[in-house]
């Protein structure tokens, strides 16, 4: 069966941003710019682009990185296509993130590369544009996209941003827990909570970690799991659960239940009540 080329375009509400997916077998894109960043990831396939006269090939797994106003081309290198995910960064964001990493008012940053080769940081991409494009929590989306833009600054940029040295935050690590506990059933955005305790979100991801050993969402998620357990135990049905712990949706609540523990919502309860 031949394959037939199709494209997606989503918008992240919370976060402001444009995300898109594509697979292209024959059509390409003329030479154009954006007034935005662009961070593709090559999924599948050989891509060809041009950049400033210079013709480049990404292959799977291969890193896009194009600043704003840059000129460039997109199209298949052959007669299989090429799949790939996208990210649209505003000039807002990338200040953001930039001031969150240094704790000052920079220039925008520039990416020097235009195509890299990084397997983990494209593994850290993919996993961002999923977690953007489904139902996972906005503070693990929003904590993702702040991390994968921090990689990207101090790995390619020409900024060389310093990170701000982490001091003894014990007090404002509590009040984060406190106030997680508190709003574990409700959709809880790492800025809120950044705001809550008068951090930054790099700096509160940071000492959160340092503190407690794990990331603030998956805090989080821990506390929604432990309470989703009591309430299988006392004979709740699972798509009830689901909605009582924070989950936006059943099969999320699934998949995450199962990662955490082993075994599906429903499994559980059948083991535990016999």
């Amino acid at each position: 069966m031949a394959q037939k080329e199709w494209r997606k375009l989503w918008h992240h509400a919370q976060l402001n941003i444009e995300l898109y997916q594509s697979f292209c077998l024959k059509q390409g894109f003329p030479l154009h710019m954006h007034d935005y960043y662009v961070i593709c990831f090559i999924e599948k396939g050989l891509q060809s682009f041009t950049y400033r006269k210079t013709k480049h090939l990404t292959p799977t797994g291969g890193i896009i990185l194009l600043n704003p106003g840059e000129g460039h081309t997109g199209e298949p290198a052959d007669d299989q296509g090429f799949e790939y995910r996208a990210l649209y960064p505003t000039i807002s964001h990338m200040k953001d993130v930039l001031y969150e990493l240094t704790g000052r008012h920079q220039d925008l940053p520039f990416f020097r590369k235009v195509q890299v080769d990084n397997f983990v940081l494209a593994q850290r991409i993919y996993e961002l544009h999923q977690s953007l494009t489904s139902t996972t929590s906005t503070i693990e989306s929003e904590s993702l996209f702040l991390l994968v833009l921090t990689k990207l600054i101090q790995q390619y940029a020409d900024v060389s941003p310093q990170e701000q040295a982490i001091k003894k935050e014990s007090f404002a690590v509590q009040k984060a827990c406190d106030y997680i506990y508190d709003h574990s059933s409700c959709g809880i955005t790492l800025t809120e909570l950044a705001r809550h305790v008068c951090l930054s979100r790099f700096y509160l991801l940071r000492v959160f970690h340092e503190e407690k050993g794990i990331s603030p969402h998956a805090f989080l998620e821990s506390i929604r799991i432990n309470h989703a357990k009591h309430l299988l135990e006392k004979g709740y049905l699972p798509i009830k659960v689901a909605s009582e712990v924070g989950f936006s949706d059943q099969s999320h609540f699934t998949n995450r239940f199962k990662r955490f523990i082993g075994v599906t919502p429903g499994q559980y309860q059948k083991e535990i009540r016999g």
